[in-house]
């Protein structure tokens, strides 16, 4: 296969008309630029210059390739300019998965800050109730990060953005509005709004439970924690949520939990290496969590 640098030869050949010049041209040494040309006659199998007692004149199939050369060297230098653009931050894409109650809390300053500052990088966003299901699409090669609860497990790059408490909602006049703090135990004792299977705190709550000894009996169960949230507080009965779901108050009753209960919010990666990811990685951090320094 021919190389860009033997194109390039030829070109400055044609548009120097003596190897001399072309070879000082491109800091070549004479023989250098020779043996370029001479691969390029191999594959194509038909001379491209024509020595003279005066000098090299290119041929008619020289000629033709060194047009077809500068639309490719140009073409070359194009991709190389967009790669330096987008390492610089100021070009291509990121795609981005991120927990459903995670994009007004966390995400929307750092995507209005790249939307004004970096406004020639395209931004792709989907939302998701399940960390698991976000690591598929990573692994998948469908987004190239992931923003939300740490997985069950991955062996992707990850790291962590930091807590996130979560907290027990329960319609306005509740007794619990009376308390600092609420036991897990006393959770179980009222009727719960508890999450679908598909989404990943069902998992998450039960296994709260069970790790306190108690069991919680759902009288219903939603999707989304903002709406489970927004359920207790019109009086539907209590519920679970991190405080990213309560990005909207709900007009009830929020108490933390007694012991305090954390969950880790990570940010897990396809390609560390990728300069646009891990400036976006990197401006995660700086911005941090809401309510933590």
């Amino acid at each position: 296969m021919t190389t860009l640098r033997a194109l390039e030869c030829l070109v400055a050949l044609v548009e120097e008309g003596s190897v001399t010049r072309a070879a000082a041209s491109l800091q070549l040494s004479q023989p250098a630029l020779s043996h370029q040309l001479a691969a390029i006659e191999r594959e194509i199998g038909t001379p491209l210059v024509q020595k003279l007692g005066r000098g090299v004149r290119v041929t008619a199939a020289g000629l033709a390739v060194a047009d077809e050369a500068r639309v490719a060297l140009r073409a070359a230098d194009r991709a190389v300019r967009a790669g330096r653009r987008v390492g610089a931050g100021e070009g291509g894409r990121v795609r981005i998965a991120c927990a459903e109650t995670m994009t007004a809390w966390l995400l929307v300053p750092v995507l209005r800050h790249w939307r004004s500052r970096r406004s020639e990088v395209d931004l792709e966003l989907s939302e998701h109730t399940s960390a698991d299901r976000m690591v598929e699409l990573v692994v998948a090669g469908e987004v190239d990060l992931a923003v939300g609860p740490r997985p069950s497990d991955t062996g992707e790059h990850l790291e962590v953005l930091g807590e996130e408490e979560v907290v027990v909602v329960a319609p306005a006049g509740h007794a619990f509005g009376d308390r600092d703090s609420v036991r897990l135990a006393d959770v179980a004792a009222e009727p719960f709004v508890g999450f679908a299977a598909d989404n990943g705190l069902s998992v998450w709550v039960d296994q709260l439970a069970a790790d306190h000894g108690v069991v919680l009996d759902p009288v219903l169960r939603t999707r989304s924690p903002r709406t489970a949230a927004q359920l207790a507080a019109a009086g539907m009965g209590v519920t679970i949520v991190p405080v990213s779901a309560l990005a909207a108050r709900p007009p009830g009753v929020v108490r933390p939990l007694r012991p305090v209960v954390n969950r880790e919010i990570v940010v897990v990666v396809a390609a560390p290496a990728d300069a646009l990811v891990a400036r976006f990685v990197a401006d995660l951090h700086r911005r941090g969590l809401p309510g933590v320094r």
